[in-house]
Order: structure tokens, then sequence, then C-alpha cells
């Protein structure tokens, strides 16, 4: 099941569990769409693979299975602008 984290790995932006902004790669790292397609051109910094729309969990889903609350970011060079 994924965690649904609750920010931007990379600008720090919040994305709710039901965003539409909101890029996954296949470990999960969670960035905003703004920051993939302006900043990291659609790859993951960290492991290399691409980013992706991250499915929306259905609400009574997300009632009984809730998002992560746990904040990730990371000091990456795309980043840093």
């Amino acid at each position: 099941m994924l965690a649904l984290r609750p920010n931007c790995e990379c600008c720090d932006r919040d994305l709710a569990p039901d965003s539409r902004d909101a890029r996954i790669c296949t470990f999960e790292c969670t960035f905003c769409a703004d920051c993939v397609d302006n900043r990291l051109g659609g790859v993951c910094p960290n492991c290399g693979g691409n980013l992706v729309e991250r499915p929306i969990r259905p609400a009574d889903a997300l009632a009984r299975f809730p998002a992560s609350t746990e904040r990730v970011t990371k000091a990456h060079k795309a980043c840093a602008a």
C-alpha cells in the first residue's frame, strides 16, 4: 500500500492525499508536479526512475488506511534554486 506522503521532497509543498499534483517514482519518492516539470525533468533525483501521477486512494479506504504524516525533504541540487 502506498504511504501517500504529505509533501514534496523538493520544495516541501503540502500534498493532500487526493492531490492531482503529487508525483511518485517506484520507491514512492514524492514530488509536486511543478518541481517534476520545472526542476527535475520528470526524473527522480534519488533513483533515476520516472515520476508519474500518484493514484488517489478512495475516501472510504483512506479512512481505514490513512496517509502518512511523515514529511520527507532532501537537499537535491535541482531543488536548491
